[in-house]
């Protein structure tokens, strides 16, 4: 062969496999970048997520509310016992209502990590803080959410929602729902918190 034809079959080969390299390398570069952009809120969702459990950890040791330990989530307003009281399809209330106007700030009870922020059939838009003892604290009805998620650590007195009539509470005069389940029964929280 030639010396000048096998130049020419080098030259292709040669570029052949510095343009692979690149292509390879382009593709490498991108991944990486990727992976540099994904990996820190991935990481960051782990490390809440890990901080969470720590803290729920470490609420299930504490003892569950007592009676007249929770403040009220309405400060200003009015306790009535309406625990048991009927309602539809034969259920009977398990929690109590606390009348204010639309759009009262509604404060945890306790401090607590923040389990559901989301809505169901009867309650409508709710909130649920895990607090000590493993204790749920529902709130339910409301017109609308604080700026809390899933996994956030809330204290007694935070806002977590604003008073409403979501859900089957639809044009009731507005309240918030209050419920407290220990051990996943529903307990009556009218003794458990404090009347002014």
């Amino acid at each position: 062969m030639p010396p000048n034809d096998e130049n020419k079959q080098q030259k292709p080969a040669l570029l052949s496999r510095v343009l692979k390299v690149l292509i390879r390398a382009t593709v490498l570069l991108a991944l990486l970048f990727i992976l540099d952009k994904l990996l820190p809120s991935i990481s960051q969702q782990t490390q809440s997520f890990m901080v969470a459990k720590w803290q729920q950890l470490s609420l299930m040791q504490q003892e569950p509310p007592t009676e007249n330990s929770l403040p009220n989530p309405l400060p200003e307003q009015r306790l009535t016992d309406t625990w048991g009281a009927a309602r539809s399809q034969g259920r009977s209330h398990e929690g109590i209502d606390i009348f204010a106007p639309r759009g009262t700030p509604i404060q945890a009870t306790t401090q607590g990590i923040v389990s559901k922020v989301g809505e169901n059939n009867l309650g409508g838009r709710v909130v649920v803080v895990v607090g000590p003892g493993g204790a749920g604290h529902y709130y339910a009805h409301l017109e609308d959410y604080a700026d809390i998620a899933p996994n956030d650590w809330v204290n007694a007195g935070d806002i977590i929602g604003y008073v409403g009539d979501s859900g089957n509470a639809k044009g009731t005069p507005p309240h918030v729902h209050y419920g407290i389940y220990i051990n996943g029964s529903a307990v009556n929280p009218y003794p458990l918190l404090q009347k002014d």
